[in-house]
C-alpha cells in the first residue's frame, strides 16, 4: 500500500499474468499457489481502493444466470 496504486496495479498484472502461466502446464498445487498471489495483492487493490468483498459478491449474485453480453449491455456509462 505504501508504494501507491500504480505498483499495486503492476503487482496485480504480474500475478495475473504468472497464474495464467501456470495453469497452462503446471501443477495444480502451483497453479494453487500462484491464485493465492493473485487473491491477495486483489485484496491490497480493494483495500487501497476502498472497495468491500461484500460489495463484489453482490455483484456477482447480481449477475448470476445473466450472459456476460446482457450484463455487459446492462453497464451504465
Amino acid at each position: 500500500l505504501s508504494q501507491g496504486r500504480g505498483k499495486i496495479c503492476a503487482k496485480l498484472g504480474e500475478e495475473a499474468m504468472e497464474t495464467a502461466v501456470a495453469a497452462l502446464d503446471e501443477t495444480p498445487g502451483h497453479v494453487a499457489r500462484e491464485s493465492a498471489d493473485l487473491l491477495y495483492h486483489l485484496l491490497v487493490l480493494w483495500a487501497e481502493t476502498g472497495v468491500a468483498p461484500a460489495q463484489v459478491w453482490e455483484e456477482l449474485a447480481r449477475r448470476d444466470g445473466v450472459s456476460g453480453h446482457e450484463e455487459k449491455a446492462s453497464r451504465e456509462t
